[in-house]
């Protein structure tokens, strides 16, 4: 498999910034009200909205968002927020000080191992810590499978055959698993967003902000064979899901979340 990481381009990605920032809000108000954390970490912040935001929640809290973009990094630190931001993976990840809270949001579903990763999360935690997930459920949606089927099907085919795009999130049940030996109030729930997008090529606009950096990345080197895999993604993308009278295009989109306290 490909080792290059995804470059990502942190306008494209906030183009449908509203829409993405749903989840992530749903996620933050199943937090506790009386939680008061003095340690965060917000893994894979890209743009640095959300620990901003959790900045501005616990002033007194040390907060540290982690991201392996510097460009995206460049968008958070414009915000001028008391954040410290550094790039780093989160697999590897290991703070300094056990973290009173953990969000990763949009963020976990690009590694490997969640058995395993999950455990380790858990064990970053300072007793009475939490952590707070959400994941894109993506991987067996309408979209991600003609992505995969038109990466698979033209002159792009063997540039991208190696390319690592997110893998499919274990059963629910194994969540709980991974969490139980060292979790209790351990809450998980899936909901799927309509989402109700506006332009042309609406769908594979919001891909470009994602799923489809790895490809993109890969095929950074060769413009003309970029732009041709975009147009025919773009084609069966425009069949699968059409624009209305109205001028949206209409995108389901499942999540799974996870909040679980470190007992």
């Amino acid at each position: 498999m490909s080792d290059a990481s995804p470059v990502w381009d942190p306008r494209q990605y906030s183009r449908f910034e509203a829409q993405r920032d749903r989840a992530a809000l749903d996620l933050l108000v199943r937090l506790p009200e009386d939680f008061s954390p003095g340690e965060i970490w917000d893994l894979g912040c890209g743009t640095g909205q959300h620990a901003a935001l959790l900045k501005r929640r616990h002033p007194n809290a040390n907060v540290h968002g982690m991201d392996s973009s510097e460009a995206m990094l460049d968008q958070a630190r414009a915000l001028s927020a008391e954040v410290d931001w550094s790039v780093g993976d989160i697999a590897t990840w290991a703070p300094e000080r056990p973290a009173d809270l953990i969000l990763a949001n949009a963020s976990l579903q690009w590694l490997s191992d969640h058995g395993a990763l999950f455990g380790h999360l858990a064990g970053a935690l300072a007793p009475g810590g939490l952590l707070a997930v959400q994941m894109p459920m993506a991987w067996e949606t309408r979209h991600h499978t003609l992505m995969r089927e038109t990466a698979a099907d033209g002159p792009w085919a063997a540039v991208l055959a190696g390319v690592d795009t997110i893998a499919p999130l274990l059963p629910a049940e194994a969540y709980y698993e991974a969490l139980a030996p060292q979790c209790d109030d351990i809450d998980i729930w899936a909901t799927t967003y309509l989402h109700v997008l506006s332009g042309e090529n609406a769908v594979l606009e919001w891909m470009k902000g994602t799923a489809l950096r790895p490809y993109l990345t890969a095929l950074a080197g060769d413009p003309a064979m970029r732009d041709a895999f975009l147009s025919a993604l773009g084609e069966r993308l425009s069949r699968a899901f059409p624009r209305r009278t109205d001028g949206a295009t209409l995108l389901p989109f499942p999540r799974l979340f996870l909040v679980a306290r470190r007992r």
